[in-house]
């Protein structure tokens, strides 16, 4: 399992799941967030209950429990309550038939199952999240966003198994991996993409406070339903006759499919997300989208840049920069003489850039499509490697990292038209400049607000290096290579 950091994490490396038997989380994976905490005994408390209590009894300041004494003078108080264990399990198998690897789409440049990783790390209750799945790319994807992975066996993967099955198989695999049980178990949905930190933790927190067994998110919603009947269309939720103003009515509540919190003693008993007493955790509607089909992802694609906090990368973040040149240092515009001659303007801010980044120990590189003396000549201003004429963007900047000894997922890479986006693939952090084609804009993970050619690369060294480029020289600067212009044809 994983340790849920303060914040979320930038772009990790990638690894594998390990396919034991009992799908057992492998060893060598992060600590809980947690210290050790005893499973509780047989006929104790609900874990909400106890969960309660112990809040109840370490906060400080509380007054001593009914029927207890307060500690002699001189004697060292007992130690507080454990931290409840709080497991969030995100099912993702690898056989989507209604859009193909479904859970590995890239949202704003992080896959599917990505988002819903980061989102429970960054919910406060959660102390280990681990990623159900029978598919070793969507297991590395999972390590990769800092979650570990456990192998589902296949007669739990296919079309008809329950999310209720992969989440009991995790709760075996967590248990016989730490030798502990957890208090709250949450099922977190990846096809929920824009869910948030802060709906996982209050849907948990319904558990942990002893308010309920379980809990979901829901959508307020003030809709007229109707349904087709032999006599007609009839209305489910309204008399047709009386048409109450929208204020006059009380809302309903869809429910997201995005998060369900249970008492993991309870829910093993039940073997089901719903028991007990249930309670809702009311979410905005706007953010409430399932992807189902390829439309949804459509949607989710086009509302990531309105819905999405702002996000952007620092030094610890990032191992090199990868730039584009027309239409990201430039503003994709030639000027041609009477000789056919080009002449391309750039932007001195963007110059300034780049040597902070050189002098902070980042790699710079130049990949681009275009064979042009222009660009071999400003990469040898600004005394950094170029490799231009490429047909294959990707395949170059994959040689090249292989070459420098760079993991892609540490790589920023910065571009701006549909020949970026076989990059913005492969690497942890794709930047489009505010300039960019609309589809290029989606599928990056952050954004500029500065056009390309105005600033944009002076922009993302700012973010790296902050404001007045002045980050620390890395300890590995070393490694950064001597410039040098690669030409293919």
């Amino acid at each position: 399992m994983t340790t849920a950091p303060a914040s979320g994490p930038a772009a990790p490396a990638p690894g594998a799941s390990a396919p034991a038997p009992e799908a057992a989380v492998p060893a060598s994976g992060p600590a809980g967030r947690a210290p050790e905490a005893a499973a509780p005994a047989s006929g104790t408390a609900p874990a909400s209950e106890a969960a309660a209590s112990a809040t109840a009894a370490s906060a400080p300041g509380a007054a001593p429990a009914s029927g207890t004494t307060a500690p002699a003078p001189g004697t060292v108080p007992a130690a507080p309550a454990p931290a409840a264990v709080v497991l969030a399990v995100i099912p993702a198998r690898g056989g989507s038939k209604g859009v193909p690897a479904k859970n590995l789409a890239p949202v704003a440049g992080v896959p599917l199952v990505g988002r819903a990783v980061l989102a429970c790390l960054g919910a406060r209750p959660v102390t280990h999240v681990v990623v159900s799945t029978d598919d070793p790319a969507i297991a590395a994807a999972a390590r990769a966003a800092g979650a570990e992975a456990v192998h589902r066996p296949a007669e739990i993967a296919g079309d008809t198994a329950t999310s209720e099955a992969a989440v009991l198989h995790a709760l075996d695999a967590f248990e016989s991996t730490h030798g502990r049980t957890a208090d709250v178990v949450l099922l977190v949905q990846c096809t929920s993409p824009f869910l948030t930190p802060a709906e996982i933790a209050e849907t948990a927190d319904r558990i942990l406070t002893g308010a309920a067994d379980t809990a979901f998110t829901a959508a307020p919603s003030h809709g007229f339903l109707w349904r087709e009947t032999e006599r007609g269309a009839e209305g489910v939720n309204h008399d047709k006759a009386h048409r109450p103003r929208r204020q006059d009515r009380e809302p309903e509540y869809l429910e997201t499919g995005a998060v369900y919190a249970m008492a993991a003693p309870g829910f093993r008993t039940h073997r089901h997300r719903f028991f007990g007493r249930t309670a809702l955790v009311a979410t905005d509607p706007a953010r409430v989208l399932e992807v189902d089909d390829p439309h949804d992802l459509a949607r989710a694609k086009a509302l990531a840049p309105l819905l999405d906090a702002p996000v952007t990368p620092g030094f610890a973040d990032v191992d090199a920069v990868v730039l584009d040149f027309d239409g990201t240092q430039t503003d994709d515009r030639v000027h041609l003489d009477a000789e056919g001659r080009e002449f391309v303007s750039a932007h001195r801010g963007d110059g300034l850039g780049i040597a902070a980044l050189r002098r902070a120990g980042l790699p710079v590189l130049i990949l681009s499509t275009e064979q042009n003396a222009v660009v071999a000549a400003r990469a040898r201003k600004l005394r950094i490697p170029v490799l231009h004429g490429i047909d294959r963007k990707d395949r170059a900047l994959k040689e090249w990292c292989e070459a420098e000894g760079i993991d892609p997922q540490r790589v920023l890479y910065a571009g701006n038209d549909v020949n970026d986006l076989p990059c913005f693939h492969l690497v942890g952090w794709p930047v489009a400049v505010s300039s960019a084609h609309d589809s290029v804009r989606a599928a990056a993970r952050a954004v500029t607000a500065t056009p390309g050619g105005a600033g944009a690369v002076r922009e993302i060294a700012a973010w790296l290096l902050g404001p007045e480029l002045d980050t620390p020289v890395r300890a590995d600067a070393a490694r950064t290579t001597p410039a040098r212009t690669t030409t293919e044809p």
